[in-house]
């Protein structure tokens, strides 16, 4: 039996702000949108434009620091693997959603403008980093104190 692989990867922009919220134990939960843009040419010349909408899930810290710092139009580098959830509604009928539950997730497209407001996270995540309670790992030391 040969091994499977379920990996997705994705360069897009964010079509609104991410939604993030938290469960009642408190593990963040931060869901978006991206459009993948697709562009070629025909055979008789004619160049088509394609854009596909695609559904993001993003978990715990990843969940943070996609609530905190992403926005709407953020072009990102997004990959996980692809998943389809099935609930029932209201009516009782099934439906079904399929995502990528993020497990990386890389800003791209530079700093924003100098005349743009500066992003303000909306979580301690960055407070904690900047008062030394929670060592980003490009700070650590290469080698153990002991």
């Amino acid at each position: 039996m040969a091994n499977d692989l379920n990996r997705c990867e994705f360069i897009g922009r964010l079509g609104s702000d991410p939604e993030l919220r938290y469960t009642a134990d408190g593990v963040a939960i931060c869901n978006f949108s991206i459009a993948v843009n697709t562009e070629f040419k025909k055979r008789n010349g004619e160049e088509i434009k394609n854009t596909e909408w695609v559904r993001i899930s993003a978990f715990d810290k990843l969940a943070g620091i996609c609530g905190d710092w992403l926005k709407k139009g953020s072009q990102v580098y997004v990959a996980g693997k692809f998943v389809t959830r099935k609930w029932v509604n209201k009516d009782g009928v099934d439906q079904y959603t399929t995502e990528v539950v993020a497990d990386q997730m890389q800003m791209l497209g530079g700093r924003p403008a100098e005349d743009a407001p500066a992003a303000k996270p909306k979580s301690d995540a960055y407070r904690q980093i900047k008062e030394g309670i929670v060592v980003p790992l490009e700070d650590m030391q290469d080698d153990p104190p002991f």
